[in-house]
């Protein structure tokens, strides 16, 4: 491991000089030939990086783990977890490790992290690796959702490691560098909790609160009130997901952020044909985290943090319990709330009005009832609007449902006394044309593992730009054909 002298990176390490107790001191595995295969620019140039650096054979190194930048304090943190709704008491960062806390010009903080960096004391019998399929998956999924307007993580580098690594066969090794607003998680703060030692969570808490929540702070309750802030920031998260036909896949309470972003994007899809029971993860056998099942289940891992906090919320436990139960119960409606502005935007409606939400249900009931493509739906649904129907009667062949429900939509949108090509156009600024369908994916996966990065970047370019209709770019709008199979499924990487 050597160190690179370079003032490229501005690093403030809070995490390490705050939250001791939490992580250990690591360092990365050798990476024995690295190369770039993935680096995003614009991410770069967001966190005043040199691009031109960061692409050179010494910032290549930085990125792969095997030289170690000043001012860095490469940690791999520990948290536990509830996966699949069974407590692990430790978990942490098994194949991972936090280089370091950039800070912007702006003073705002941001992980930068390392995954496929090697096994940590965390591993857990895994070898600590990635794959390049994997971590390339991470990097467009987090890209894409980043372009649509939801909160993420974001990937600025994928680097292959010059070895191969065993998954189903001989694989690419790879790391990917990701940027985070924090990698605070729920498991976090379980971890805090097991070690009962109130002045660590309390610690924990004032952190949070400082890095993310800072509102918070100057409340009567601040601890009640940070349990509040994420509880609201992970209902609009959701709500985002549910907007976009998007299926996490994993929502562990290890992959629940505190800062309401997205993270993981391993065995993560976005559905075609709309059914709320749709499940992707090779893992999740009785569909716990089913697309219909997120709102539901966020809930329940919001509750694994009311319970940690409730030393801090309240010195009468039951008292802490009854407020922290109150503001969980509030989590419906926040939801309910973030999903309806999004769908009333989806129905290109610019008014709020009684029955939004009934009309809104109809409408994914129908896509239901047909198993409509999801995202293609609301695009041919805009498109109707010019006076093309033919996709939207493709899409929803039945006739008699489709014009009852359209003949409401149409009454709602001639109470707001709005042109309808106006409409059409918002509309298509919401609803994207382009977003990371499976077998597109899956194919340009394959293509890069055996060395074809061409399908990647093609893909890559067209998410990352999801609302404008592109030429020569339709087989990027259209569903999976029946051949790519019913039974897909996707995977963790480990």
């Amino acid at each position: 491991m050597t160190i690179a002298e370079t003032d490229v990176f501005e690093f403030d390490n809070s995490f390490a000089r705050d939250l001791e107790g939490f992580y250990v001191e690591w360092q990365a595995a050798a990476a024995p030939e690295p190369a770039m295969v993935a680096f995003n620019k614009e991410l770069a140039a967001e966190l005043g990086l040199d691009a031109s650096y960061l692409s050179s054979a010494e910032g290549v190194g930085i990125l792969a783990g095997n030289a170690v930048p000043d001012g860095a304090e490469p940690i791999a943190m520990v948290y536990a977890g509830h996966q699949f709704g069974g407590y692990s008491p430790r978990l942490g960062d098994g194949r991972a490790l936090l280089v370091g806390e950039l800070l912007g010009a702006d003073g705002k903080r941001f992980d930068l992290h390392l995954k496929g960096s090697g096994r940590t004391p965390f591993a857990r019998g895994g070898d600590g690796k990635a794959a390049l399929g994997s971590m390339l998956r991470e990097y467009l999924v987090a890209e894409a959702m980043h372009a649509l307007g939801v909160p993420t993580t974001r990937a600025l580098s994928v680097v292959t490691t010059g070895e191969s690594i065993f998954r189903e066969g001989m694989v690419p090794g790879a790391i990917l560098a990701r940027i985070a607003g924090s990698h605070l998680r729920v498991g976090t703060f379980e971890f805090a909790a097991r070690l009962e030692d109130k002045t660590a969570l309390t610690r924990l808490a004032d952190y949070s609160i400082k890095r993310h929540h800072p509102a918070a702070a100057s409340s009567e309750r601040p601890y009640l009130s940070l349990l509040e802030a994420v509880i609201d920031a992970q209902a609009a998260l959701v709500a985002r997901w549910m907007l976009l036909g998007f299926i996490h896949g994993v929502l562990n309470t290890d992959n629940v952020t505190i800062s309401g972003e997205g993270i993981d994007y391993g065995p993560c899809a976005f559905m075609d044909g709309y059914d709320p029971k749709t499940v992707f993860s090779s893992i999740d056998h009785a569909g716990r985290y089913a697309f219909g099942n997120q709102p539901s289940i966020s809930i329940w891992n919001l509750a694994r943090l009311a319970e940690t906090l409730l030393p801090l919320i309240d010195s009468d436990n039951d008292a802490a319990i009854e407020s922290a139960t109150e503001l969980l119960q509030s989590f419906p409606d926040r939801y309910q709330g973030y999903w309806l502005e999004g769908m009333r935007a989806k129905l290109g409606l610019a008014d709020q009005a009684t029955g939004d939400d009934e009309l809104a249900a109809g409408f994914t009931d129908l896509l239901e009832a047909h198993r409509a493509d999801y995202t293609g739906s609301f695009r041919a649904l805009a498109d109707s609007l010019r006076g093309h129907d033919e996709t939207l009667q493709q899409l929803l062949p039945d006739d008699k449902a489709r014009g009852a429900w359209l003949d409401l939509w149409h009454a709602r949108l001639d109470g707001e006394g709005r042109e309808r090509s106006v409409v059409a156009d918002e509309m298509d600024q919401v609803n994207p044309i382009y977003i990371p369908r499976n077998h597109l994916l899956e194919a340009a996966l394959t293509a890069a593992t055996d060395g074809d990065l061409e399908p990647f970047n093609e893909l890559y370019e067209a998410v990352t730009h999801p609302f404008e209709k592109r030429d020569g770019l339709d087989r990027y709008t259209e569903a999976a054909p029946d051949s790519f199979g019913g039974n897909y499924q996707t995977f963790c990487g480990t």
